[in-house]
C-alpha cells in the first residue's frame, strides 16, 4: 500500500524540516585581536585537525575496509573551507606534525580504542577519544608543538579548549538519526491510518444515513417516503463487506478511529453532496443493482465527490498537514482495493508494504542521506555551472531533493538511474519552484556522469 513513490516524498518532507532546524557544524574561527599566544594556539589547533584527517586517510589506505576515513567528523573536516587551503599548502611545504603522524599511525592501529571501533563499528566519538588519549598525550606530538613559534603552556591548553569546543559543536550538530527514523515511521503509519479511514468512510456515511432514515420514521408527522424510503444506498452490499472485514474492524478498534463524533458535521455535509451527485441519483433510480454496481458506485463517489469535497479536504488538512498530499497516492490504492474487491469479494486489504525491501527503504534512504549529506552536497556544488549559479543561491528544497536522489542512485544499484531522477523531478514540481524540475535534471545528470567516470556506479 505504501509504495516507493510515497516513501520518497515522506523522506524529502522530513529531511527538509529536520535538517533546517539542526545546527551546522563549524570549526573555530580565527580569534579576534589575536595575541602571539592565541596565534600559536589557533595554528596548532588547525594543524591538529588536519593531522586527524591525514591519520584517518593513512590508516584507511593501510587497512582494508577500515572505516576511519568514512566517519562523519573526518568528512566534515575534509570539506571545511578553512582546512582545504591548509591541506593544499602542506602538499608543497613540510607538515610540522609529520613526525608525530608517522608514529601515531602505529599507536592508533595497536590501540584498544581502534580495535573496539572496528569490532563495534563504533561511534563518532572515536576521534574525541583518539585526541584526548593518544594525540595530546603523545610525547613526540607535544615536543613538536613546543617548537611552534610563540609556544606557551597556556597556549597549548587553549588549543585543547578549542578542540573541546569543536567536539561539543560536532555532537550538538549531530542528528539523532534513530529518533528521526521514528518520526518517519510514524508519518508512514499515519498514511496507513488514512487508508483505513477512507475504507471506513462508506461504512460511517451509510450508518449516518440509516440513523437519519430512522429519525424520519419516528417523526410526529411522517410521509409515505419516510415510511417507505429507498434503502438501496444503506443496503449497499459492498459497504456491508467493508463493515464485516476483520482487518478493518481490528485496525479501527485498535487505533480508536471514527468519523462520527468530532467530524460528524463534515460527514453530514459529505452525505448531502453525495445525495446531490449524478452518480448517486443514477444508482438509486436504476431498475436493479448488484454487487458490481454497488462497488462501482463507491469508486465513482470517491473520485468525483469525496476527493474533491472542500469540507472533506479541510478536515484532512486539520488531521495531518500531509494528508491532502498523500490523498493522491492513497486514493489510488483505495480505488485499487475497491476494484479488487469488485473482482473478488474475498480479496484482502492491502498490506502496509509490498515486501521487506520496501519496508526497509524509508529508514535506509533517510539514513544514507543524512550521514552523507555533506559529501552529496559537494557533488552538487561540483556539478554547478558557477557562471550561472552560486552555491548559496540554490533553493534549500532543491538541495534536499538532490541529495536524496544522489543517496538513492549510489546506494540502490537495482533502481535504474532514470527512474530515480524522474521520481525526484516529479517531487520538485510539487514541492519546489516551477523551474526546479529542469534544473535538478541537469545537475543530477552531471553528478551521474561523474559517478560513472569514478566507477562509483555502473548502472
Amino acid at each position: 500500500m505504501i509504495n516507493r513513490v510515497l516513501i520518497r516524498i515522506k523522506v524529502v518532507q522530513l529531511l527538509y524540516s529536520y535538517l533546517l532546524v539542526n545546527n551546522t557544524f563549524t570549526i573555530e574561527s580565527q580569534p579576534s585581536a589575536p595575541t602571539k599566544e592565541k596565534r600559536f594556539a589557533y595554528q596548532l589547533y588547525l594543524d591538529t585537525l588536519l593531522l586527524m584527517v591525514r591519520l584517518a586517510n593513512d590508516i584507511t589506505r593501510r587497512g582494508a575496509g577500515c572505516p576511519l576515513a568514512d566517519t562523519r567528523f573526518i568528512k566534515l573536516l575534509s570539506n571545511d573551507e578553512r582546512l582545504k587551503p591548509l591541506a593544499m599548502r602542506y602538499r608543497n611545504e613540510y607538515f610540522p606534525l609529520e613526525e608525530a603522524e608517522n608514529e601515531l599511525i602505529d599507536i592508533i592501529r595497536d590501540s584498544a580504542l581502534y580495535k573496539n571501533f572496528l569490532k563495534e563499528e563504533a561511534t563518532e566519538r572515536i576521534w574525541e577519544d583518539i585526541f584526548r588519549v593518544l594525540i595530546v598525550n603523545n610525547p613526540r606530538y607535544r615536543a613538536i608543538a613546543s617548537r611552534y613559534q610563540n609556544y606557551t603552556v597556556n597556549g597549548f591548553d587553549r588549543m585543547i579548549e578549542m578542540m573541546t569546543v569543536t567536539f561539543s559543536n560536532f555532537f550538538s550538530a549531530q542528528l539523532n538519526i534513530p529518533e528521526a527514523v521514528k518520526v518517519l515511521q510514524k508519518s508512514l503509519e499515519q498514511t496507513r491510518e488514512l487508508y483505513f479511514r477512507l475504507l471506513l468512510l462508506p461504512v460511517e456515511l451509510v450508518a449516518l444515513r440509516e440513523r437519519e432514515l430512522e429519525e424520519r420514521r419516528n417523526r410526529y408527522i411522517v410521509t409515505d417516503e419516510d415510511l417507505n424510503p429507498n434503502l438501496r444506498f444503506v443496503e449497499n452490499s459492498f459497504v456491508k463487506k467493508l463493515a464485516d472485514n476483520e482487518d478493518i474492524i481490528d485496525y479501527v478498534e485498535k487505533n480508536h478511529i471514527s468519523w462520527l463524533g468530532a467530524d460528524e458535521h463534515m460527514l453530514k455535509s459529505l452525505l448531502r453532496a453525495i445525495e446531490q451527485s449524478d452518480a448517486y441519483k443514477q444508482y438509486m433510480e436504476a431498475p436493479t443493482s448488484d454487487y458490481a454496481s454497488d462497488c462501482e458506485l463507491w469508486r465513482t463517489l470517491f473520485k468525483k465527490v469525496i476527493f474533491v469535497n472542500p469540507d472533506f479536504l479541510e478536515v484532512m488538512e486539520e488531521k495531518s498537514v500531509f494528508w491532502n498530499d498523500d490523498l493522491d497516492i492513497i486514493g489510488t490504492f483505495l480505488l485499487k482495493t475497491i476494484r479488487k474487491m469488485q473482482e473478488d469479494d474475498s480479496a484482502p486489504i492491502l498490506e502496509m508494504y509490498k515486501d521487506d525491501e520496501d519496508a526497509r527503504f524509508a529508514p535506509e534512504l533517510f539514513t544514507f542521506t543524512v550521514r552523507n549529506r555533506e559529501e552529496y552536497r559537494a557533488m552538487i556544488d561540483n556539478a554547478l555551472n558557477t557562471s550561472s549559479w552560486e552555491r548559496d543561491r540554490l533553493a534549500y528544497m532543491d538541495v534536499i531533493i538532490m541529495i536524496t536522489a544522489i543517496a538513492e542512485i549510489i546506494n540502490y544499484p537495482k533502481i535504474p538511474v532514470t527512474v530515480s531522477i524522474n521520481e525526484y523531478i516529479e517531487i520538485a514540481k510539487s514541492y519546489s519552484t516551477h523551474k526546479s524540475g529542469s534544473f535538478i535534471h541537469g545537475i543530477l545528470g552531471n553528478v551521474v556522469n561523474h559517478l560513472r567516470e569514478e566507477g562509483i556506479i555502473n548502472k
